[in-house]
């Protein structure tokens, strides 16, 4: 009698309640069919993830690869500003030049836009960054007019 008292005064807790739990079924239900099994076995990423990532060609050759050959602009681009920015930062995947290099010629990157991406004036930039606002800096000129880029203070 208690009980059924209670579930008569308390129906306006009950239903959604009760609506909240099938919510919460749905849910599971919904996020087991969504969600690979083999997730979270090794952190928080799809462990089949690692066998379609190695089924994709190469395409960065990597910066041991590249100052194999490129020896000269290797050692411009160490005495610089640029040390530590890796080749393919700048001129994109080389893994095809590097198993071809005569078949596979790459196009130079086109400088106003290549600088801008790292240098264009942003407050998120940390303050010692060298940064510039492109359109008052350099009056329309190709930042390579004044700057090697290898080392951009030669």
């Amino acid at each position: 009698m208690v009980l059924r008292r209670f579930l008569r005064d308390s129906g306006h807790l009950v239903r959604p309640a009760i609506v909240l739990l099938a919510a919460m079924g749905l849910f599971l239900v919904v996020r087991s069919a969504v969600i690979p099994k083999a997730f979270g076995q090794y952190g928080h990423y799809r462990p089949g993830a690692l066998d379609a990532i190695r089924a994709r060609p190469i395409s960065f050759a990597g910066q041991d690869t590249c100052v194999a050959c490129h020896d000269e602009q290797a050692k411009v681009r160490a005495a610089g500003k640029h040390a530590h920015v890796a080749c393919e930062a700048c001129h994109g995947p080389l893994a095809k030049h590097a198993d071809d290099p005569t078949a596979n010629v790459p196009k130079r990157p086109e400088v106003a836009n290549l600088c801008r991406r790292c240098h264009e004036k942003d407050a998120a930039k940390p303050q010692g960054f060298p940064q510039v606002a492109t359109v008052e800096h350099s009056a329309g000129m190709a930042c390579n007019s004044c700057h090697q880029p290898h080392n951009p203070h030669l």
